[in-house]
């Protein structure tokens, strides 16, 4: 039973029979891996020609070419086995490490594959960090460069805006803004003057001056009601009306 995740490379497949689960130990680990749906396994290594000989593994270290051996185990959750190409008996060259884990096994990467994918996480989290970086940058020939956050946006919205307090303005504010209002009304005094709310401005030149009264009229009018006050209190005062209840 394989799973497989990227065919072309072991390091992202694993294997797993769960029916050796139960009987994995240091002895029969190395039958459950020499089983020939495990794509981790050589069926042209050293340990199948032992197999089919019916020899113990003792005769590995007597013949040269490629095998398998257990080379830690911690029963019953992991099992490591290398590969190695056995060049006399007493010289080996490793070739790839396996690991067993709850009977499911996998390659161990080696140094240059971590290296590899280390270095490619970092260069993609660099690119994806420069290209948000970009994504806020402005220009404009009048301003030049400047940064644009969406956030800082919608934090300034969420934000409360604070009052601010009104603060009385003092009496030497209000009577030198007077006095400078005044100066300047006498150095330029207004050519438009509005009469009455809602009516169009009228120059100053055509405001009609209202003639002043004549003192003799004024003296006539006076006569006429010391005449009629004099009459009025000759006749008396009104006779008073029944009141109807």
């Amino acid at each position: 039973k394989c799973r497989f995740i990227f065919p072309d490379n072991l390091l992202g497949i694993s294997w797993v029979d769960s029916s050796w689960i139960p009987i994995l130990n240091n002895g029969s680990v190395l039958d459950y891996f020499s089983e020939r749906s495990n794509p981790f396994y050589d069926r042209t290594c050293n340990n199948e020609v032992v197999k089919m000989q019916r020899m113990t593994l003792d005769h590995l270290n007597q013949m040269v070419g490629v095998e398998y051996i257990l080379l830690h185990a911690q029963e019953p959750i992991l099992f490591i086995i290398r590969k190695q190409q056995r060049q006399s008996p007493t010289q080996v060259m490793p070739l790839a490490d396996y690991y067993i884990i709850a009977g499911v096994i996998y390659q161990a990467p080696d140094l240059g594959s971590v290296i590899n994918s280390r270095v490619l996480t970092a260069v993609h989290g660099i690119q994806s960090a420069f290209e948000e970086a970009m994504s806020y940058c402005r220009y404009h020939p009048s301003k030049g460069y400047w940064w644009h956050f969406k956030d800082e946006e919608e934090r300034e919205k969420t934000k409360p805006k604070a009052k601010k307090k009104e603060e009385p303005s003092s009496i030497f504010q209000r009577q030198r803004v007077d006095a400078l209002l005044l100066d300047l009304r006498q150095k330029f005094p207004p050519r438009f003057v509005q009469q009455k709310p809602g009516e169009k401005p009228v120059p100053v030149d055509q405001i009609k001056k209202e003639p002043e009264p004549v003192p003799e009229a004024v003296k006539t009018e006076e006569k006429e009601t010391v005449k009629n006050a004099q009459s009025a209190g000759a006749k008396g005062p009104p006779e008073k009306r029944m009141r109807l209840q």
